[in-house]
């Protein structure tokens, strides 16, 4: 474990913005184990380890990702953009960026935003970012589960971190 929280992570953080699910919360944490996500920030609502349901379907990942409790995202934006990370909000927005048209800055790092089940990110946190992604999606329904979103978002981003050189 000492070994793996050593290793070197990719410059990607993730936010969760209100999360009410618990089991959506145990995921984020696996999926960011998984892509070598540097750190997870836990905002408002957000549950914070160490907690049962959490831990069912993080299995152990909240002991490996790096974490923090911050109370308002809209504040916790701010810091980060002072640090000069540029802030992604993943939502339907006008003016919002297909995902596969994302292509990350080498040398950049960014912090990924998640809302909540219901609500998503909230409208003065994607005012405050500096770009929406948008997951395309072509059925009847127009949204996904945020562990879901949140799977297909990291692993999108890991890969063309990961694996620019080969492209």
């Amino acid at each position: 474990m000492e070994e793996f929280k050593q290793s070197e992570k990719i410059p990607l953080i993730v936010v969760l913005d209100n999360i009410r699910s618990l089991n959506n919360i145990g995921s984020v944490f696996r999926t960011s184990d998984a892509f070598l996500i540097e750190k997870i920030y836990l905002c408002g609502i957000t549950a914070q380890p160490p907690h049962k349901e959490i831990h069912k379907t993080a299995l152990g990942a909240t002991d490996a990702v790096d974490w923090a409790y911050e109370e308002s995202t809209e504040e916790l934006v701010q810091k980060l953009r002072a640090e000069k990370i540029q802030i992604l909000s993943v939502e339907q927005a006008e003016q919002s960026t297909s995902l596969q048209s994302f292509y990350p800055i080498d040398g950049m790092k960014y912090a990924v935003i998640f809302g909540n089940e219901v609500k998503g990110v909230e409208q003065k946190v994607v005012n405050a970012s500096d770009l929406c992604l948008e997951i395309p999606q072509f059925g009847t329904k127009h949204s996904l589960n945020i562990a879901v979103s949140c799977g297909i978002v990291l692993w999108d981003i890991f890969a063309k971190m990961k694996f620019r050189s080969e492209r």
